[in-house]
């Protein structure tokens, strides 16, 4: 298995997608990540590597917590996304970042790395023991990987209810069965703590620590920005596009299934805010 359909799913359908709803990514998630370096910070003038940093948002918010002697490097497999990250830390006038394109089950990262971090992007490797294993290789002796995954289904609605709606509605395609590019295992393949720290161990991280982390994000300025965030994004968007033709073809009954499911979650000024629940998983390279 490798992942060359996936780095062309995220450079491509899923780069799009994101894109269009970037402001609720990086806005949307940015509580969780401030949370995250309150509890653990990158220590000043520290050398940080970003996994799978996406826009480069968390990236930048490193390279400003470690000063001017510290260097945040943010890699992802798509170099969509590393353009933007470059474009970012040009607009930030930034020169302790850098951003590179790579496979981090099988590339190089170009440590040793103080410290690394992920947010929302370890969840998607077709082979995470081997990434973990990468990332493990890339630290310097000590150096601790923090990163930030959703917890189980039932404990982010957001996802978990726009998917149930959408199964009852339109037929499930699983990616066996299509040639359609895909984003991976999906958001919800690090929920368990002890697959996931079984395979830190197996991998050779060391001290490994789950804290779990509620929160409301904004998953829509309002109703119709939500049913689009949904029909597009996560499980959900991901069932309507294997289907192809027939989830076009019921795209129109899963928009009036999802109303009627993400309304609950209105405020009073008609922003969309859900319950949310992630894991800020902490693990250590031997000394």
């Amino acid at each position: 298995m490798t992942n060359e359909v996936v780095i062309e799913a995220w450079n491509t359908v899923l780069f799009d997608k994101f894109t269009r709803f970037k402001y609720l990514f990086v806005e949307g998630y940015a509580a969780i990540s401030e949370q995250v370096f309150e509890r653990h910070p990158p220590p000043v003038g520290s050398k940080i590597l970003d996994v799978g940093c996406g826009f480069g948002d968390c990236t930048v918010r490193i390279a400003k917590l470690i000063g001017d002697k510290g260097i945040a490097s943010g890699v992802d497999c798509a170099s969509n996304f590393i353009q933007q990250c470059n474009l970012l830390a040009e607009q930030e006038a930034l020169n302790n970042t850098k951003f590179f394109v790579a496979d981090i089950e099988v590339d190089d990262l170009s440590g040793p790395y103080d410290q690394a971090f992920a947010r929302f992007g370890t969840m998607f490797f077709n082979m995470p023991s081997l990434a973990m294993k990468n990332i493990r290789l890339s630290l310097k002796p000590g150096g601790k990987f923090t990163q930030v995954v959703w917890r189980k289904r039932e404990a982010n609605p957001w996802l978990h209810d726009a998917e149930m709606c959408v199964r009852n509605i339109v037929p499930v395609v699983s990616h066996d069965e299509t040639d359609a590019v895909h984003c991976g295992p999906g958001p919800f393949s690090m929920a368990g703590p002890d697959m996931v720290s079984d395979m830190l161990k197996a991998v050779g991280f060391e001290r490994i620590q789950f804290e779990r982390f509620d929160s409301e994000i904004c998953i829509g300025r309002n109703l119709d920005e939500a049913i689009q965030f949904a029909l597009e994004i996560g499980p959900a968007g991901e069932i309507i596009r294997l289907a192809g033709e027939e989830g076009q073809r019921l795209k129109g009954q899963v928009e009036k299934g999802l109303a009627d499911v993400i309304a609950k979650f209105e405020r009073n000024d008609g922003t969309i805010w859900a319950p949310s629940s992630a894991w800020f998983i902490t693990a250590f390279n031997p000394s």
